[in-house]
């Protein structure tokens, strides 16, 4: 008796991250997410060119989608820029805007470190709810 097999092309893996924005003080000014695989770039991302960004108006900021992402470890950063200047102030080094991060790691002095922030995403939706955190 002949037996056949029966070969199947493996289908593409797809990898979408959804982030839930809790906890905004307000709806004033932008909410910018950055997203990155690389430790040397976290939190800010911004020499990293394969960094995924969003930055949407914070009224509208509740969920937000990245899709068509590569497998792997990432850490995301959250900053909501009340007044709209695109970056996160400060007084003395203390933020006057709000943060966050994914897994919402303890705050201490200064942000946390890739590795309190990474998560591994998995084939299909995966959520990251980050609080956003206010200290002035």
């Amino acid at each position: 008796m002949a037996t056949s097999a029966v070969t199947r092309a493996a289908e593409p893996q797809e990898f979408e991250l959804l982030v839930e924005v809790s906890h905004l003080r307000n709806a004033k000014g932008m909410v910018h997410v950055c997203l990155t695989k690389v430790e040397a770039y976290f939190p800010d991302c911004k020499a990293d060119a394969r960094a995924h960004r969003l930055s949407v108006a914070a009224n509208e900021a509740g969920e937000l989608s990245f899709r068509h992402l590569a497998s792997g470890s990432y850490a995301l950063s959250v900053v909501h820029d009340e007044n709209g200047n695109g970056k996160l102030d400060t007084f003395a080094k203390i933020p006057r805007e709000g943060y966050g991060f994914s897994g919402n790691p303890p705050m201490r002095f200064g942000p946390p470190k890739f590795g309190e922030a990474s998560f591994t995403l998995t084939p299909g939706r995966n959520l990251q709810v980050v609080r956003m955190r206010y200290l002035l």
